[in-house]
């Protein structure tokens, strides 16, 4: 009887270790931190908009974000033509300097590697998104048409 009991709560054990997994991996948010090395390979990818978070660890504003911007990138998860990502100015100055942060956190919208447009409205999950998606179908038109009138 013991036995069998044991085998019972090691199955129960087992089916909550699954759950509690399974749970923690579809929660992962998916916001891909961008580096001096990644950073412009990634936002140049053709018809991809990258809205990014540029910060730093010290910064009290970056920090009153708390899961904010892992909010959104779950959020944005289903959305295949738009990324988010996440820049630390502290270890990635060069990125920062060449796309001109200044204050952080600062948020910048980025299409086929060209700054579209800085965020500069409210700071809630149904504001970003909505931002990402409205400026990167304005972008994604003005390339299509751009692409047009070359042809």
């Amino acid at each position: 009887m013991i036995r069998h009991r044991f085998g019972i709560l090691q199955i129960l054990l087992l089916y909550c270790l699954f759950l509690l997994c399974s749970n923690h991996g579809s929660a992962r948010a998916e916001v891909i931190a961008l580096t001096t090395d990644t950073f412009s390979d990634k936002v140049q990818e053709k018809d991809t908009a990258w809205f990014v978070k540029f910060c730093v660890p010290w910064c009290k504003h970056c920090k009153n974000l708390g899961t904010l911007w892992e909010d959104l990138g779950k959020e944005m998860e289903g959305e295949d033509e738009i990324e988010i990502g996440e820049v630390d100015c502290g270890t990635n100055k060069p990125v920062c300097s060449k796309v001109d942060i200044h204050s952080y956190p600062t948020f910048k919208l980025f299409y086929n590697g060209e700054e579209v447009v800085k965020y500069q409205g409210v700071r809630n999950v149904e504001s970003l998104k909505t931002f990402a998606l409205e400026e990167t179908e304005k972008a994604a038109t003005k390339a299509q048409l751009d692409n047009d009138g070359e042809l």
